[in-house]
C-alpha cells in the first residue's frame, strides 16, 4: 500500500516544491489549500496526488478535512505544515490585532487541531507517523529576531511549541522542523523591493534560496526519519 503525505500550504512555493518531490519520492501528496483551489488542483494533477479544502482559520473545515483523511484508504505517512500568510512588515506594537490573531491561527491554534485529528484518527492506531514544521530564520534561534515581522516571529515560536508539546506526549511520532532564510516564494512581495536587493546582496552567491532547495531539505530529513 502506498502512503500519503499532507501538505499544508500546498499550493504555495514551498509547498508545491515539497508536493513534486515526494511524488517522486513514492508519496501521494494531499494538497490543502484555504482560497486557492485552482493552484492545488494543478498541483494535485502535476503529482498524482489529491487537492483537499481546508482553510486553518475555519475548525469546521479542519475537522472536515480530518474526516476526509481518516476515511482514505491510504495510510497517511505524515503531515508537512507550510502554510503561513505573509506578515505585514512593521514595527511590533504597531501591528493590527487582527494581523496577529491571523498569524498565530494559522501557525498554532489551525495545526493544533489539525494535529489533534490526524494524530487520533490516522496515526496512532499504527504508532508511526512523522510531522514536518516549517520554521524560520526570521525567528533568531542562533541569532537575534528579525525586526519588523513580529507577528510571524511570534507565531512561528508558537508553532515550535506547539510541536515540542507534541513530540512530548506522543514520542513514537517523528518531528522535524526546517528553518529557512529568505526564500524565492510569492511572501516575498510583503517586503520592499530595494530591502530585498540589499539582503541578496548579503548571501552567498547574491541569491536567496529557492523552494526547491527547501523542498529537498525536507526530504532528506523525511528520509532519515521514516
Amino acid at each position: 500500500m502506498s502512503e500519503s503525505v499532507l501538505v499544508s500550504g500546498g499550493s504555495g512555493g514551498i509547498g508545491s516544491a515539497l508536493a513534486r518531490q515526494l511524488a517522486k519520492a513514492g508519496y501521494r501528496p494531499i494538497v490543502t489549500f484555504a482560497t486557492n483551489r485552482p493552484g492545488a488542483e494543478s498541483v494535485a494533477r502535476e503529482t498524482g496526488g489529491v487537492a483537499l479544502p481546508m482553510n486553518l482559520t475555519e475548525p469546521t473545515a479542519i475537522d472536515g478535512a480530518v474526516e476526509t483523511l481518516a476515511a482514505d484508504t491510504e495510510a497517511l505517512a505524515g503531515v508537512v505544515l507550510a502554510a503561513s500568510p505573509p506578515p505585514p512588515v512593521l514595527p511590533l506594537f504597531k501591528i493590527e490585532d487582527e494581523e496577529m490573531a491571523r498569524l498565530w491561527t494559522v501557525n498554532v491554534d489551525g495545526p493544533r487541531r489539525l494535529l489533534g485529528g490526524v494524530v487520533r484518527r490516522c496515526m496512532r492506531e499504527r504508532k508511526r507517523g512523522w510531522i514536518v514544521g516549517v520554521l524560520s530564520q526570521a525567528m533568531g534561534l542562533e541569532g537575534s529576531a528579525a525586526k519588523h515581522m513580529g507577528s510571524y516571529v511570534i507565531a512561528k515560536f508558537g508553532l515550535l511549541g506547539l510541536l515540542k508539546a507534541v513530540e512530548a506526549e506522543h514520542p513514537w511520532l517523528r518531528v522535524i522542523t526546517v528553518s529557512p532564510g529568505y526564500t524565492e516564494t510569492d511572501m516575498l512581495k510583503c517586503f520592499d523591493p530595494r530591502f530585498l536587493d540589499q539582503m541578496r546582496a548579503r548571501q552567498r552567491g547574491g541569491r536567496f534560496t529557492t523552494a526547491e532547495e527547501v523542498a529537498a531539505d525536507i526530504m532528506v530529513r523525511i528520509s532519515e526519519a521514516s
